[in-house]
């Protein structure tokens, strides 16, 4: 029939045409989905596998990564099921746009077991909507008690939130809450405390640690007034507030005895106990009963005696800058301390005995240098001379001879000269020509033995003048009067010829030997007949004054003259025919002419 197969055309074109715009599985869905998967209505692979229905619960734990999360976790609703168990269990769909696949019945659900959060107490009986807000996933109920009883927090959070701390769910009212946990425990009669009466306002958090912070009024009417700070737990406990505990002797570094021990605290610590701390020393408390007006310092303890103040028992005198040594130790305090200002006593001898001293200061005031403490007269074996700048040695030294032999009057032992002339002018021969420095030829073993040392006179004895005796050229003890040329004692031949240089010739090895060589030392040189002639042949006339010869003419005609049978005829230059060998022997001048 022609109208049933334009029919079946039909047919075909519209399944074509829907097959083209759905995919076949959608055409094929046996419903439509719950509102929350509408948007995955044309894509079914967005939650199913093909051939793979298994494959279906890991797509859908990836949309739902809350859920895959409890179930890898084991938490939670979906974690707490016996695995494995398959999504469509329990969440059908293809069943409309109003389908509620997550409505659980109150009554039959185990809150205890399928949830991380078990109920007890008052909450089993709390309807779910109290918790579980309405719009909201069931799995984002907080779960800390501040969430849904923060109008029942009196604290106003200022302990946190852990409110299961102190309350629980039978009654939010009953706290049951450990003090031992926390920084100050409950010992003694704190423990019968109630709570009110340390945390005021039920203000928990910031209440005081202190003893002072609860004990001030009792502390200001009937204690110590605040003077003696706030750690009270220093002297009371927690037993009984009454007797102190505090033990002076092990808890601070001050132990109490004698007297001390029965006076008040209040007598030594009147002050803030904390901000005025007392130094432990005994000055800090008896500085009204110090005759001493602080120039002994603060350790009365020294000389006084918690006993008895004015008994003074304990002072050693071998402490100080001067022990007491013979006669001293035998001496009364008064007769060097005039007053009990003790440290303005003099610590030098000449302070007490500026009256015993014969030397009225010429020698200092160290008198203890020769004086002792058990003898002022008896100086014997105290001074040692060696210290002074004149140590005394051989004849010098006692008993040989006594100190009043150079010290004459007790006033000037200072001022006594140190040259040797000082005390042996009378002994001096010399006449004081050699000065006052008499050791440099006397010594302290014996005045009339000598050591001088002529090597260091400007005169120093050489060959024979060694073997010379002193007398020989010193005629007197003027010594400084002898000549030192050696014309003066030497008074030669030649009668001044040649000066009063003798040595210009002579040595001190023997007279009689000499030696002049007259070619280096003068202008002239001598030669032939005239090494032979003698000096005086030459040298006639006296030597001036300061010289060693008179000035010499060198022309042959000044000792020839004589000789000259020319009269002169032919110059002073007799050597220009005549030789030095032979004066009748004349040169060879043929062609030449004389000398005018």
């Amino acid at each position: 029939m022609p109208w049933l197969r334009v029919c079946c055309c039909l047919c075909l074109l519209w399944l074509a045409a829907a097959a083209q715009a759905q995919g076949i599985e959608s055409i094929m869905a046996p419903g439509k989905l719950m509102q929350g998967h509408a948007k995955y209505e044309d894509d079914c692979k967005q939650c199913h596998v093909k051939l793979d229905r298994k494959a279906q619960d890991g797509l859908c734990m990836d949309c739902h990564k809350p859920v895959g999360a409890d179930v890898r976790a084991k938490t939670g609703l979906h974690g707490r099921l016996e695995q494995p168990v398959l999504c469509k269990s329990c969440h059908t769909d293809h069943k409309g746009r109003d389908l509620k696949t997550t409505e659980v019945d109150p009554k039959k659900f185990d809150h205890n077991h399928k949830t991380d959060y078990a109920l007890h107490g008052k909450h089993e009986k709390v309807v779910c909507e109290k918790c579980h807000a309405a719009g909201k996933k069931h799995r984002e109920a907080a779960q800390d008690c501040s969430s849904c009883h923060k109008k029942d927090d009196k604290h106003k959070g200022s302990l946190g939130p852990q409110c299961a701390d102190c309350h629980n769910e039978s009654d939010w009212k009953e706290a049951r809450f450990d003090h031992e946990t926390t920084k100050f425990s409950l010992t003694g009669k704190h423990s019968d405390v109630k709570c009110a009466d340390c945390h005021k306002d039920n203000v928990y958090k910031d209440t005081p640690k202190n003893c002072y912070a609860c004990h001030r009024k009792i502390d200001e009417q009937k204690g110590h007034k605040g003077l003696y700070g706030e750690k009270c737990e220093s002297c009371h406990g927690t037993k009984a507030w009454k007797p102190s505990s505090f033990n002076h002797d092990a808890d601070t570094p001050y132990e109490l005895r004698g007297k001390h021990r029965t006076t008040a605290c209040k007598e030594c610590h009147s002050g803030n106990l904390y901000k005025e701390k007392l130094k432990p020393d005994c000055y800090a408390c008896h500085k009204k009963d110090d005759k001493h007006k602080d120039t002994l310092g603060s350790n009365c303890a020294a000389c006084h005696t918690e006993k008895n103040w004015k008994e003074v028992a304990k002072f050693s005198h071998e402490k100080t800058p001067f022990p007491l040594l013979g006669k001293h130790a035998r001496a009364e305090c008064k007769a060097c301390h005039k007053s009990v200002m003790y440290k303005e006593a003099p610590k030098d001898c000449f302070g007490c005995h500026q009256k015993d001293d014969k030397h009225k200061s010429n020698l200092g005031r160290e008198c203890g240098d020769c004086h002792s403490a058990q003898d002022w007269k008896n100086t014997s074996g105290r001074f040692l001379h060696d210290k002074t700048k004149f140590p005394l040695r051989n004849a010098h030294a006692a008993p040989a001879v006594k100190c009043s032999a150079c010290h004459k009057d007790l006033e000037n032992y200072r001022n006594t000269l140190l040259t040797c002339l000082s005390c042996h002018k009378k002994d001096d021969k010399h006449e004081t020509q050699l000065g006052d420095t008499c050791e440099s030829c006397h010594n302290d073993r014996a005045w009339k033995g000598t050591n001088f040392n002529h090597g260091t006179s400007r005169f120093p004895l050489t060959g024979r003048h060694i073997l010379a005796e002193c007398k020989t050229c010193h005629l007197t003890l003027r010594y400084k009067d002898a000549p030192r040329d050696c014309y003066s004692c030497h008074k030669d031949k030649h009668k001044l010829v040649f000066g009063l240089r003798c040595e210009s010739c002579h040595s001190t090895r023997a007279w009689s030997t000499w030696s002049f060589d007259h070619n280096t030392r003068t202008k002239y040189r001598l030669e032939s007949s005239h090494l032979k002639a003698s000096c005086t042949a030459c040298h006639k006339q006296q030597a001036p004054a300061g010289k060693d010869a008179a000035p010499q003419s060198t022309t042959c005609v000044s000792c020839h003259r004589t000789d000259d049978v020319h009269s002169g005829g032919f110059g002073p230059r007799c050597d220009q025919c005549h030789v030095v060998d032979n004066w009748k022997k004349v040169k060879n001048r043929v062609g030449q002419g004389a000398d005018k």
